[in-house]
């Protein structure tokens, strides 16, 4: 009987997910691991299939013990936790979960970005600190007519075009960064493209991402992206937390340069309370005071979603483990580099 081993079950859900995606006559194993070392070799050399949440790694090193493993999925969109290339060189194939979360994502980003522009989360702290004497529209520091305001979106993949086609409906101007799109996208989608991060933060006041995190992203908001941003812009991340530098960010919140900042992630998530960004937010500092607001990493959460992302993982194994059926591969090319020809 095949085995999907799950090593970090820690990742929101339930097996009844699992099972009904897995179907009959596949065994699940199932287990709490932040580290490789936690689950016996013999374990991970006897899977056929590995499912992953966000509690672990896949290292080179834990790939070398995948003998028997026909593939790896990743319980979500991005797979910046999986060594795709050391994957490749034997032979195996990575997936991820592309249309888990779509709308809830670009659901989240829309909201953060209407609640700085109408000053939601501002005016409802200012009234819990005095109902009384804050009752007066004076409390919403970033609060503009988001009617008219032109909104940047950085990478137009699905959640991304998703977020394009909310901020449409709001009667936003649209423009968009990402090499990777093809040509004529933005006359499909009627949107305006850039082709740098600079001149886009340039163009617009308001700038959402939804790109994946790689080495061309690492950092791609940092101090000379902030620099780029028009005075006053708002930045909203629902992405991957190290696409943006948290110094730049307090940085460009301190200036004013940035007006505020919705961040559903963050480079470590939790992250340090005591670095000068979270503490400032913490402590309700006058400069910062509803001009940042933090998520847990939750903007793809609904029950709906959790069953999505668990149900469709072990669907791609399970077509991959009984048919030979591989949808969603990421690491494609690379398995043709290394003369593996999928």
């Amino acid at each position: 009987m095949p085995t999907i081993l799950y090593p970090d079950t820690r990742f929101l859900g339930g097996a009844e997910a699992d099972r009904a995606g897995a179907g009959d006559g596949i065994e699940l194993a199932t287990f709490d691991a932040t580290r490789r070392e936690q689950i016996a070799d013999e374990v991970w050399r006897a899977a056929d299939a590995v499912v992953l949440g966000i509690g672990l790694t896949i290292t080179a090193d834990v790939v070398e013990r995948l003998d028997n493993c026909k593939i790896i999925i990743r319980m979500g969109v991005g797979y910046d936790n999986i060594d795709i290339r050391a994957a490749a060189r034997r032979g195996i194939p990575v997936a991820n979960v592309p249309d888990y979360g779509t709308t809830d994502i670009a659901d989240t980003a829309m909201a953060l970005l209407l609640n700085f522009t109408r000053g939601v989360s501002a005016y409802d702290n200012a009234l819990r600190r005095d109902v009384v004497a804050n009752w007066h529209v004076s409390h919403a520091p970033v609060i503009r007519r988001t009617k008219g305001m032109p909104v940047g979106v950085i990478g137009l993949g699905r959640i991304g075009t998703a977020s394009a086609l909310r901020l449409k409906a709001f009667d936003l101007p649209v423009h968009f960064y990402d090499p990777y799109v093809s040509n004529g996208t933005e006359l499909a989608l009627g949107l305006t493209r850039h082709q740098s991060v600079a001149s886009l933060l340039g163009a617009v006041e308001a700038v959402t991402i939804h790109a994946f995190l790689n080495d061309e992203t690492r950092g791609l908001i940092d101090a000379a992206a902030v620099a780029a941003m028009r005075p006053g812009t708002i930045l909203v991340n629902t992405a991957r937390g190290p696409i943006c530098d948290l110094d730049a960010i307090h940085d460009g919140l301190k200036s004013g340069r940035i007006a505020a900042a919705g961040l559903d992630v963050l480079p470590d998530e939790p992250p340090d309370p005591n670095h000068r960004l979270i503490a400032a937010w913490r402590d309700d500092e006058d400069w910062i005071r509803g001009r940042l607001v933090l998520l847990p990493h939750a903007a793809f959460y609904s029950a709906q979603s959790l069953w999505d992302i668990r149900f469709k993982a072990a669907e791609t194994a399970r077509l991959m483990l009984t048919e030979g059926r591989l949808r969603n591969c990421v690491n494609g090319e690379l398995l043709k580099e290394a003369g593996f020809g999928r």
